[in-house]
């Protein structure tokens, strides 16, 4: 598949007929004003050295160039390109929770679209590292498996919403388990899961599986989403209606700091409320960089290899030539007759 990186700039050959169109009219103006001077084989004998047929080839070499620098500044791009990357990071799992309760607004624009913005950040941070994404509301599943290529990780993550789990509630300790068995067979580099949760509507024995997964040398650390004080619960992503009881009472959604906390501690990793600024990513980081790494090499696939550098070298032949070419006879080469 072929394209263009930068395409605006192809507007620019708009303006190569109107460049030829001048270059004709003003050599036939030339040729007029040279009339006026006597007969045109009679002036071209008293200049023996002239050659317009260089001068000709000069001009088509100047457009021929001009014409290479637009196609290189626009930068066609061409199959895809494979590289070995050599990368030295952990192993790490992501667990979002997408239950209806992170759909609330206590933290800009909502609980979810913040916990994505946070992962996102956190994903470009620790591009080094494998990450795998698992989603979880009622039920756990592997959005992607564990992977170096972090940018397709990215993309999965914009896909995740809560329609992904239909099943309702925040299966903790089932994200805990499943990331667990995420991870590779490889005992030379560290492991850690990050839960991104309100922990509301807790269920399971997320303690217990904190503590398995802490004992088998993977640190569990949960970033708390939301409000102590809670939020009104939308009843969709884009509704101002708001979701109420069996008593008509509107459903406030609250963050369940405690519950998120025992988690981490019994993980031994780190618990961390998020905001609106990038704070929880910083303390993260830190935490996280504390674990041993690994150089791994791997192949990075890129959807498109850049040419530009075959149209620069061409771009540089053509002016080379241009640059060589003179507009009267060498006398070095007078016998050398290319222009005859």
């Amino acid at each position: 598949m072929f394209k263009f990186a930068n395409p605006e700039y192809l507007y620019l050959f708009i303006a190569m007929p109107l460049l030829v169109a001048l270059y004709i009219y003003l050599n036939i103006r030339k040729r007029n004003d040279v009339k006026r001077l006597g007969v045109l084989a009679t002036i071209k004998q008293m200049m023996p050295e002239l050659s317009l047929k260089r001068s000709y080839l000069k001009f088509w070499l100047i457009f021929a160039a001009l014409c290479t620098g637009i196609i290189m500044i626009a930068r066609p791009q061409f199959g895809t390109k494979v590289e070995n990357v050599e990368r030295e990071g952990i192993e790490l799992v992501i667990a979002i929770d997408v239950s209806n309760s992170m759909l609330a607004r206590d933290v800009s624009p909502d609980r979810l679209s913040r916990a994505k913005q946070i992962l996102s950040r956190l994903i470009d941070v620790r591009s080094s590292d494998k990450v795998a994404l698992i989603v979880f509301a009622g039920e756990a599943y592997v959005q992607m498996p564990l992977t170096s290529d972090t940018q397709s990780a990215k993309l999965f993550l914009n896909t995740i919403d809560p329609s992904l789990v239909p099943v309702q509630g925040t299966v903790i300790a089932e994200a805990i388990n499943l990331g667990v068995s995420s991870f590779s067979s490889d005992t030379d580099v560290d492991k850690a899961i990050v839960i991104i949760t309100d922990a509301e509507d807790h269920e399971g024995n997320a303690n217990e599986a904190a503590v398995r997964a802490s004992e088998a040398g993977i640190m569990v650390n949960v970033i708390g989403i939301g409000s102590v004080e809670g939020s009104p619960l939308p009843e969709s992503e884009v509704s101002n209606n708001y979701r109420t009881d069996n008593e008509g009472q509107v459903v406030v959604s609250r963050l369940n700091e405690e519950i998120a906390r025992e988690i981490a501690q019994n993980g031994r990793g780190l618990y961390v409320q998020a905001d609106n600024t990038n704070n929880a990513i910083r303390a993260l980081e830190t935490e996280l960089n504390e674990l041993e790494t690994k150089k791994t090499t791997s192949l990075s696939y890129s959807e498109y290899d850049e040419k530009f550098p075959f149209f620069a070298w061409i771009l540089l032949i053509i002016l080379l030539v241009e640059f060589l070419i003179y507009d009267k006879k060498n006398p070095l080469f007078k016998n050398i007759r290319l222009f005859k």
